[in-house]
């Protein structure tokens, strides 16, 4: 039978990591809002996906993995590039 871990036990083991991406993700952050010209469609899916982090809601990893995703059922006629961005242009 598997337990789930208490919240200590969950902080003892995940802390420092989620810190530490925490503190990566506002470096990014800063490093945006210092660059020059207009952001782009990225920039706007990542705000949105943050926001999916506030407050006491549950399945926020799939909230953000939402923000990021296009849910448009049509296909497209031709790619306009080769590769995947990592979000969708709204």
């Amino acid at each position: 039978m598997i337990r789930a871990m208490t919240k200590s036990q969950v902080l003892d083991r995940y802390f420092l990591d989620a810190r530490h991406k925490l503190v990566d993700l506002a470096a990014f952050l800063d490093r945006v809002d210092r660059a020059g010209g207009p952001a782009d469609f990225r920039l706007k899916s990542f705000r949105a996906a943050l926001a999916q982090l506030d407050g006491r809601r549950k399945h926020k990893a799939k909230a953000v993995l939402l923000a990021f995703s296009d849910l448009t059922t049509q296909p497209i006629a031709t790619a306009t590039t080769k590769s995947a961005c990592g979000a969708a242009k709204r």
